[in-house]
């Protein structure tokens, strides 16, 4: 599951990454990771039902409403609001679900891998980017 090879595949081959929960506040771990991401090539699709825009991009209410192919459903909720992600991230084709830092359920990780997605848990997107990959922007200083 949370393997190198796991985590260096997902990375490396995954283009859109929809962001389950992604806050609109500059000032929240979220966002900022989500910055990252985006700044390093990544199609950032927020999902917030909050918002109307953030990073510049159109939000969607739910990942049902993408009107385009997802790789990976990037999850910024509580560990407990899992497993209806992952049963749409399921719906929707996603090729992975990335459950970021301090996000943790083995319950919906298996139904997750029994759908043949990848998935990762209890990991930062953006650190994991950095330690494979090296430091690709000086917005986030060392």
């Amino acid at each position: 599951m949370n393997t190198e090879e796991t985590i260096r595949h997902i990375l490396s081959t995954s283009k859109t990454i929809a962001s389950f929960g992604l806050s609109s506040n500059p000032a929240k771990p979220s966002y900022g990771i989500a910055q990252y991401l985006q700044r390093q090539g990544y199609e950032i699709i927020p999902v917030n039902p909050g918002a109307d825009e953030i990073l510049g991009v159109k939000t969607y209410p739910d990942l049902a409403s993408i009107p385009k192919p997802v790789d990976v459903v990037q999850v910024f909720r509580p560990s407990a609001d899992v497993p209806p992600v992952v049963e749409a991230a399921i719906q929707i084709g996603a090729k992975a679900v990335w459950m970021q830092a301090g996000i943790y359920n083995e319950v919906a990780a298996q139904a997750a891998r029994r759908a043949g997605l990848l998935v990762v848990m209890d990991h930062c997107m953006r650190e994991e980017h950095i330690r494979l990959f090296g430091f690709q922007s000086d917005l986030f200083p060392r």
